[in-house]
């Protein structure tokens, strides 16, 4: 197995923290990515999504979901020994998201344990937020990553 000099699964204690972002959604994302994904008119037609319930053009929940997801990559999970994860629990979007927000993610770490049937790994549940520059949660979620334990490298 290839070393990993980075953060492992007791690096990650319950009640830990970590702020990512931000990062701008921009309207013609939004555009692209629900034309390819989720075609519904209030993330492809800006003129006609002035007349939906959100009065504009909002990101998809999926587009929303993918930008948490660059966040956590680049700031949390490209920097440890992450091994992948089994899912995602309670993945709720809160609240519309609008081009030019900007979106920040705070990771709160909620249970560490170590895998019954794979000991040389760990399991860590957190709970993610997803915050615009008002500061109200737009999208949260409960995902399980599994790490491996630092005695499990060589």
């Amino acid at each position: 197995m290839k070393p990993v000099n980075q953060r492992f699964f007791e690096d990650y204690e319950e009640g830990q923290v970590l702020q990512l972002g931000p990062i701008k959604v921009e309207q013609e994302e939004v555009i692209e990515f629900a034309r390819r994904y989720d075609p519904q008119f209030f993330h492809t037609d800006p003129e006609r999504a002035q007349e939906s319930i959100y009065g504009g053009l909002i990101a998809s929940g999926w587009h929303t979901a993918s930008l948490a997801m660059r966040l956590l990559v680049e700031g949390y999970l490209s920097s440890s020994s992450s091994i992948g994860s089994p899912g995602i629990n309670q993945l709720r979007w809160l609240q519309p998201v609008f081009p030019g927000d900007l979106l920040m993610v705070r990771l709160t770490v909620l249970e560490t344990r170590i895998s019954h049937s794979s000991p040389e790994r760990g399991i860590v549940t957190s709970l993610v937020e997803i915050f615009n520059q008002k500061n109200l949660c737009v999208m949260s979620c409960k995902p399980v990553n599994f790490f491996l334990r630092k005695d499990a490298e060589s």
